[in-house]
């Protein structure tokens, strides 16, 4: 065991003498000479161009780095407040999307809406008559549709007007309200 040892010892020793001096200075001169040689061509710098100087003639125009001033958006006129004393009509104790309207009917040239209540009556209505719990008054009735006219609060103390539509559609099997209502 012991003669291994050294044998693996002086193989070792053998084998790091090969490490010696390996010549440095001749490799050292020549990596000197490449560096001395130069190495292709550098195209000369490009004439600098000639600048004009752009004088600026906007100076009474907005700045385009500020913010437009915004103006106040004018206000609709407020709508009149809706008639207190007016005598309220069926149609008006129900929400306006819970009513359908199921046909239209014309007699004498006036043309007429047949609206579902929720109660499992049909009513017919014309124009100046009025539906849903927002004050809704019938302006016209066309062969598929109602216009009408809400009178609602606008938050402010005061009432505004919105346009709804209460429309017919195809009845589906599944469907449990006819009518649709949009703006």
């Amino acid at each position: 065991m012991i003669r291994q040892r050294l044998a693996g010892g002086l193989v070792a020793l053998l084998w790091l003498g090969g490490c010696v001096d390996a010549d440095l200075d001749a490799l050292q001169a020549h990596l000197d000479a490449l560096r001395s040689r130069p190495q292709g061509q550098i195209s000369p710098l490009p004439a600098m161009p000639d600048y004009r100087i752009a004088h600026y003639h906007q100076r009474d125009q907005r700045s385009p780095f500020m913010a437009d001033q915004v103006l106040p958006e004018a206000t609709p006129e407020p709508s009149p407040p809706p008639d207190a004393g007016r005598p309220r009509q069926p149609l008006e104790s129900f929400e306006l999307d819970r009513l359908a309207l199921v046909g239209t009917l014309a007699l004498g040239g006036v043309t007429s809406g047949l609206v579902a209540a929720p109660d499992g009556r049909v009513r017919r209505i014309g124009v100046g008559d009025h539906l849903g719990r927002d004050r809704g008054r019938v302006v016209s009735v066309g062969r598929r549709a109602l216009t009408l006219v809400e009178t609602v609060p606008d938050g402010e103390g005061g009432w505004r007007e919105r346009t709804q539509r209460l429309s017919m559609t195809s009845q589906d099997a599944g469907d449990a309200n006819p009518g649709s209502v949009g703006e």
